[in-house]
């Protein structure tokens, strides 16, 4: 063979390798342009929306629900439904914040206390409010704390209906798990167990998500509406779900990262998918999307997931914007907004936290990041008060940092929490400029809305010994706590 055939042959080669392995690429990342390497890792992100296309809706969208125009006044339609009260995990926008200045700042089995509602099994998806109900998750029939371990065949997840005036069950919906599910073992289900989402609702419907189970439609009686599949698989720890669900406009939205690695949007009328953007670096991305008002005819929804923060236009599940950061590892909190500033915390205890100024697109590592800080959160999402970040990590430790900056004010070891295991889950709530921090064994700490540390009343129920993973939730005069065994009202009686 000549010289030059050699040549030819051996150029060939090398091309059909090189084709090969683009083909291969893309077939890992799913389309070209949206994966690439950092640090040996490969990184995928949802498929990029075109400039030109920022705000403008898929073709089918226009076919289901009403239309939502480019120019329109991006408010929910949720927002005008005065039913609604603490619809979502940490409120009706997110924040964690209520003005009711009603809500007790002491109370045990004796005092304070309206009504107690033992429950089925247990859980720690939050409860969630309208003017006249609460509504809640539990599980039963496996990895159950009230019996052994089971069999995870008899696994079902329950949708709750209580009655706020006197704690009366009005109705409780059951759903089969879809198996095989992550096995009631080692450092994650144990510790927060097959009914982590919390539920969220429009005044119309209730939605429930269960993970590979399925995301559920009821009305407020409890008439299924619809169901829908988000995926069935499992992600590499084996941790099961946790990410609560999203309303915005007329769909709700669900990050499935375990059971699929996408995040997902439903007609919330019909179930009928709207979008899906999957990625696999959604994995370990707990978190619960947030949408952020970027301007009058712009909102985005923004998710951090290991590595970077994402995003993404909400009417398309298409990515606008990234940013990459130190946060890696499972990242559980979600995004905190204040005005035209964004704060990340989450990823491995050592991974910190940062602030982004919104908007932008493309790439906006280095004209967005404001600043970068050690001080992490690591599962609880901090809550914002008058310029500074308040939160007890999951070692019970204080902490308070200067929003404007990240600068760290007080760290402190909190009085009074068990220092053994993890003994904060739950993410902490502003009651009238006061902190509300529950924890999973030693109570829910009342703290002044101060950096100094000052913890104004330790509350306890006594008589239950169970985990409190929740986070509460709050409205009308109302503070509803949820263990493992019950769920709670507390209320001043000069409010009844």
């Amino acid at each position: 063979m000549s010289i030059v055939r050699r040549w030819k042959v051996g150029f060939v080669g090398l091309l059909a390798l090189g084709v090969g392995a683009i083909v291969f690429s893309v077939f890992r990342m799913g389309r070209p342009g949206v994966g690439r390497l950092r640090g040996g890792v490969s990184v995928q992100r949802p498929e990029t929306e075109l400039p030109q296309s920022v705000r403008e809706l898929p073709a089918h969208f226009e076919q289901g629900i009403r239309v939502i125009s480019s120019n329109e006044a991006n408010t929910n339609a949720i927002e005008d439904n005065h039913q609604i009260v603490w619809n979502r995990f940490r409120g009706r926008d997110g924040r964690g914040i209520s003005e009711d200045r009603t809500i007790p700042v002491s109370w045990s089995d004796s005092e304070n206390l309206r009504w107690k509602l033992d429950l089925p099994g247990p859980g720690s998806s939050s409860p969630i409010l309208t003017e006249k109900y609460v509504f809640l998750t539990s599980y039963t029939g496996y990895g159950d704390e009230n019996q052994t371990v089971g069999k995870m065949d008899s696994l079902k997840r329950h949708l709750h209906c209580v009655d706020r005036t006197d704690g009366k069950l009005r109705w409780t919906k059951s759903v089969h798990a879809v198996l095989p599910e992550d096995p009631y073992q080692g450092m994650g289900i144990p510790e927060h167990g097959y009914a982590t989402n919390t539920p969220t609702t429009d005044g119309e419907y209730v939605y429930a998500f269960f993970g590979k189970s399925g995301l559920h439609a009821y009305d407020l009686d409890g008439n299924e509406q619809w169901h829908a599949s988000v995926g069935t698989e499992s992600g590499n720890r084996g941790w099961g779900t946790a990410s609560s669900l999203l309303l915005y406009k007329d769909m709700v939205i669900v990050n499935a990262s375990e059971e699929s690695q996408s995040l997902i949007a439903f007609e919330r009328k019909t179930g009928k998918k709207v979008w899906s953007a999957p990625a696999s670096t959604l994995e370990l991305a707990y978190g619960t999307p947030m949408i952020v008002r970027v301007d009058e005819t712009r909102d985005d929804m923004v998710i951090a997931v290991p590595g970077e923060v994402w995003g993404l236009n909400p009417l398309t599940g298409k990515l606008v914007w990234y940013a990459e950061t130190t946060l890696t590892g499972n990242l559980s909190p979600s995004v905190i907004q204040d005005g035209d500033m964004l704060y990340i915390f989450g990823g491995y205890r050592s991974s910190g936290s940062l602030a982004l100024r919104t908007g932008g697109t493309g790439d906006v590592t280095k004209s967005h990041i404001a600043w970068t800080s050690r001080n992490s959160s690591y599962v609880v999402t901090p809550v914002l008060h008058d310029g500074h970040l308040y939160w007890i990590d999951d070692q019970g430790m204080y902490f308070c940092s200067k929003a404007s900056t990240g600068e760290l004010v007080q760290k402190k070891r909190v009085p009074g929490i068990e220092s053994k295991g993890r003994p904060v889950y739950a993410s902490p709530i502003l009651v009238d400029g006061k902190i509300y921090a529950q924890t999973r064994g030693s109570g829910l700490f009342v703290i002044a809305g101060q950096p100094e540390m000052k913890i104004l009343h330790q509350n306890k129920f006594e008589s239950d010994q169970t985990i409190f993973n929740a986070t509460p939730a709050v409205s009308n005069g109302q503070l509803f706590l949820r263990s493992y065994a019950s769920l709670y009202c507390v209320e001043s009686k000069s409010n009844r």
